[in-house]
């Protein structure tokens, strides 16, 4: 079968709503829902009716979780104007969380997507979590288009927004849109390409709106804003550079809009709009924006991609009869299908019912069924082609990250990095009945979100899960209790430390048992080194000649590899080594690859205690938001939780944001003391940002316990 023909790949956009915390994503989400025909009511986040927040902890909190896929088509800005003629545009929708805990979620969904709307908070601007997800963006080189949303709201300043995009984000953005009124007066928006004003009927909640003239107070303001804009694209164009030097007036809506996209492709020009789309107000501009100027699959191109045996680079273009090429980019537990895999296809056609190969883990995989999502809802699919975000169903072992593709054609995809987990936990199951059904949970879980890591300890016995915050892992266990009908206790939150070497170190191992009978025989040299900070650690063979023969060479691997688990110090993982294993011998007899596996996990134990260990913290990022009057107070608190104040900004309403580095030790109950500092006006948001060294004293603390 074919792609249908009203389905042209140049027609696909792949976009995520991406912003700070209650800038209003999962409303503007809704608002694209309703427009295009995909529900038929609204839905609002302050009532829990959200379609595309239909997890329970998410209508309960008011906060997206979860990033929900759905697909939405309009018709083209060109389509309405030839009389519906038009081709529709396939959409395909990811709204993505904003709270800091749940960033792999924005991360994942941005390593797969094409463009994105970056929804600002018309009062608020730029803040500290914006600038994560912007950062997030560029790492993955997405072009996006800034939607200055909440325009309605008391003190709502779309230039002050514009300029806080260009000073803390040193974006190239450039209003496409000016407001007619703000707060209680935003009445609409002046669309600069075209000079029109657009005024939104209440009656039929946005769906209709009138064109009139520019309004006189406005005009020059907007031929001003109108000129700075042709004369930036006109840098970035050089046939508009001609006509804006000989007659800016000349120049047709047709050749901005055809510049604007070749700008916004290429992620040198940031277009911001303006509306509100709680009072639906100019959502549908926004939607042709995403048409006329986000990327199709066809503009990002081919995607780098590896031969994986011989890791010869390859391309993957899209290209529907190219050979297939998808990124399983999230994993959920459906209590009615079963384990769904969300894929990314960037070349290829994927069909129901064939065999593919999971080439990250060299597995075979049938494909039993095939799903379009809307939220949690879905709908079958025969096939789906490249540049299609699919659901698919039967895959067993794909966690995220992992590439999948034609057993006839093995290729892997870039893969995806996740951050490091801050904080732990003891959990343990209330009755025997609940021990199966924790395990399933915690597996489950886990396999859905790679940030969330679940391990046990093997002195207590006890199973500790490790997350990213407090309301990261309250959240999951959470989800424990409802979806997975789990009781279990959980133990007080706890900072996952770290250890590593600060100097090279060489140990010299033997395992020898003698117990009657066969013996045991090892003998394994290595030497470790300190590796760059975040580079985790790399275990290599040096040995040649085949002092230890090639068949206990894995086993030394996997018992240093499990030595590393658990530290010198205090049992906290070692991290950032580089070990190599330059020299031993064997026994004919007694050798085994068991010990081997001893003697390279005694090895890294006692070369790690002569290399300098020492604990590592996991130090956060702090941005706090206060009253002028509290700036004195928050100050002196974050130095006595041993914080580095990094730096300061003025915010709206005489109010402050503070920067600093704190160590996460240091920050459990800090939402109350901030309350309480601040008489509740106060608020802070937290990222992990890197791991330093523990000081002495209190390291001597932690080693004690």
């Amino acid at each position: 079968m074919a792609r249908p023909l009203n389905e042209k790949l140049s027609n696909v956009r792949n976009i995520g709503i991406v912003a700070h915390i209650d800038a209003g994503k999962t409303t503007t989400s809704e608002r694209i829902l309703y427009y295009t025909g995909r529900t038929h009511k609204l839905g609002e986040v302050h009532e829990g009716a959200a379609t595309m927040d239909w997890m329970v902890q998410e209508q309960e909190r008011g906060i997206t979780i979860t990033s929900a896929a759905t697909t939405v088509f309009w018709r083209s800005r060109q389509g309405r104007k030839q009389k519906e003629e038009g081709t529709l545009a396939r959409i395909n929708l990811i709204d993505t969380p904003g709270h800091v805990d749940f960033t792999i979620e924005v991360e994942r969904s941005l390593r797969v997507l094409d463009g994105a709307v970056t929804v600002i908070c018309a009062v608020g601007g730029v803040e500290p979590q914006s600038e994560t997800v912007w950062r997030q963006a560029d790492k993955y080189g997405v072009p996006r288009i800034v939607f200055v949303n909440k325009m309605d709201r008391t003190g709502a300043d779309f230039f002050d927004a514009l300029h806080s995009l260009r000073e803390k984000l040193g974006a190239n953005a450039w209003p496409v849109h000016c407001p007619i009124g703000a707060e209680g007066n935003f009445k609409g928006m002046v669309d600069l390409i075209r000079m029109k004003a657009l005024y939104f009927h209440d009656e039929t909640l946005g769906a209709d709106w009138e064109e009139e003239d520019v309004p006189a107070d406005l005009l020059e303001k907007c031929i001003k804003m109108r000129h700075e804009l042709l004369e930036d694209l006109a840098t970035l164009d050089e046939q508009l550079l001609e006509k804006v030097l000989e007659d800016p007036d000349t120049v047709t809506e047709e050749e901005i809009h055809r510049a604007m996209r070749k700008a916004v492709c290429s992620n040198k020009i940031i277009p911001v709009m303006c509306g509100s789309a709680f009072k639906n107000k100019g959502v549908q501009q926004l939607l042709d924006a995403v048409v006329d100027w986000l990327p199709s699959p066809m503009d990002r191109g081919s995607v780098r991609a590896f031969e994986p045996s011989t890791h010869v680079e390859e391309m993957a273009p899209p290209d529907d009869n190219a050979p297939l090429a998808a990124l399983a980019f999230k994993i959920v537990s459906d209590p009615y299908v079963g384990r769904i895999t969300y894929i990314r296809i960037y070349s290829g056609t994927l069909v129901k019912g064939t065999t593919i190969l999971n080439a990250t883990k060299d597995t075979k995989e049938r494909i039993s069924r095939l799903l379009e999502m809307h939220a949690n809802q879905r709908k079958e699919r025969d096939e789906f082609y490249a540049g299609d975000i699919a659901a698919v169903v039967g895959p067993k072992s794909a966690t995220t990250g992992d590439t999948i593709c034609s057993l006839e054609h093995p290729l892997v995809l870039e893969k995806m990095e996740f951050p490091e987990p801050v904080i732990s936990m003891a959990i343990e199951p209330k009755s025997k009945g609940d021990r199966e059904k924790l395990a399933f949970a915690l597996s489950a879980l886990s396999d859905e979100d790679p940030t969330f890591r679940v391990s046990t300890n093997e002195e207590t016995g006890q199973t500790i899960i490790r997350g990213m915050g407090e309301l990261h892992l309250d959240i999951l266990y959470d989800r424990m209790r409802r979806e997975f009908g789990v009781e279990a206790n959980v133990g007080a939150p706890q900072v996952a430390y770290k250890e590593t070497i600060f100097a090279p170190a060489t140990a010299q191992t033997k395992f020898v048992k003698q117990s009657g009978g066969r013996g045991q025989y090892a003998h394994v040299e290595i030497e470790i080194e300190p590796n760059e900070r975040g580079k985790g650690n790399e275990v290599v063979s040096k040995i040649v000649g085949g002092v230890i023969p090639r068949e206990y060479i894995a086993p030394t691997i996997k018992g240093i590899e499990e030595g590393l688990a658990n530290g010198v110090l205090a049992g906290y993982p070692l991290v950032d080594v580089i070990v190599r294993i330059v020299f031993g011998s064997y026994h004919e007899v007694d050798s085994s690859e068991l010990a081997f596996k001893i003697c390279g996990s005694m090895s890294i134990r006692e070369a790690a205690k002569k290399g300098t260990p020492e604990l590592l913290e996991p130090i956060m990022r702090v941005d706090v938001t206060t009253p002028e009057a509290n700036v004195g107070d928050v100050l002196g608190d974050i130095s006595r939780r041993r914080g580095r104040v990094l730096g300061q900004d003025a915010a709206k309403g005489g109010a402050a944001v503070i920067h600093a580095h704190v160590p996460l030790s240091e920050m459990f109950g800090y939402s109350t003391q901030l309350r309480s500092l601040s008489s509740g006006r106060a608020t802070y948001v937290m990222e992990p940002d890197h791991f330093e060294k523990v000081p002495a004293k209190i390291k001597e603390e932690i080693v004690k316990k």
